[in-house]
């Protein structure tokens, strides 16, 4: 079995993201724009709004939080956004998600202008992947297909499973490999036989939020495993079904490890695996800043 290594391969993006940037800013005077939009203080959603600013600060790219209060109301967020659809200094716009109750997420995404729409949300953007024709893709997919490339494991023919359906990661990622000329077989909590279509499946994307989810007996021998999920394990219960032994002192020490959607146990079965941490995660935000360097291009008519 062999790692698949994202933070490698996100250094490496973020090192050609950055001479863009340079190389932007000497020939043409532009510098990339980033605008981000975060309601409430989720937790989770703080750090990783931190996390794209530093990344962004590094690699030269200008960028803009707004945040509100959780009470903020929806035409308060769509007056930002009009603003920033307008602004030419702005190349792409994010909204953190989730949103605070009582604003409806689509409403907001669907005001984003689709050439500014850096997480590609859009339904006109998910409508381009669908055909084929996708200028930007989100950037958790983006950055699997970045993984795969690097480690030259091609798609084509293969049977791939994407477990979860949602519109940020399983859907799009669905599209995307298909795309790539994978016959894909988009599963989901009500998909009835899973372990057996996962059995068939050189390819396996698991993006459904529950740590453990894919057993060892679910894999098929010499798979490809993509785990996309980030689970906090914090129960000694929860450890014990989960987590390899050699966690346990950071655990101890710690109060919690994080951990991905697919069996621990699954790896020694798998050709390849992207491990958690230190797989997906450090391409999705790597991928956000090469999604805003790409829409600045665009935007100033630049190949």
């Amino acid at each position: 079995m062999a790692i698949l290594d994202g933070k490698l391969v996100a250094e490496k993006i973020q090192l050609q993201v950055g001479l863009e940037v340079e190389r932007l800013k000497a020939e043409n005077g532009i510098v990339p724009g980033l605008a981000v939009i975060m309601a409430g203080d989720d937790p989770a959603s703080r750090s990783y709004v931190n996390s794209k600013s530093k990344l962004a600060e590094k690699l030269g790219i200008r960028s803009e939080l707004v945040t509100f209060p959780a009470s903020v109301p929806a035409a308060e967020i769509a007056r930002v956004i009009d603003e920033k659809n307008a602004d030419p200094f702005t190349h792409a716009i994010l909204v953190q998600m989730p949103l605070p109750a009582g604003v409806d997420p689509w409403g907001i995404i669907e005001r984003i202008a689709p050439g500014k729409d850096v997480d590609a949300f859009h339904p006109y953007n998910q409508g381009l992947i669908l055909q084929n024709r996708g200028r930007v893709f989100p950037c958790t997919p983006l950055g699997i297909m970045r993984l795969l490339d690097h480690y030259g494991i091609d798609p084509e023919g293969m049977n791939a499973a994407v477990v979860g359906r949602s519109f940020l990661v399983g859907k799009p990622m669905a599209a995307m490999l298909a795309n790539r000329n994978a016959t894909v077989t988009l599963c989901h909590s009500r998909t009835h036989g899973l372990a057996a279509i996962l059995r068939e499946a050189g390819l396996v994307v698991a993006a459904v939020g529950k740590p453990g989810f894919i057993s060892a007996d679910m894999v098929k021998p010499g798979a490809v495993l993509i785990d996309v999920g980030i689970n906090h394990v914090t129960k000694e219960d929860d450890f014990n079904k989960f987590c390899p032994r050699s966690n346990y002192e950071a655990f101890k020490k710690k109060g919690a490890v994080i951990t991905g959607d697919v069996h621990y146990q699954s790896f020694a079965k798998a050709a390849h695996y992207s491990p958690v941490p230190g797989g997906v995660g450090p391409l999705t935000v790597t991928m956000l800043m090469s999604n805003t360097v790409e829409l600045c291009k665009r935007q100033a008519g630049i190949a």
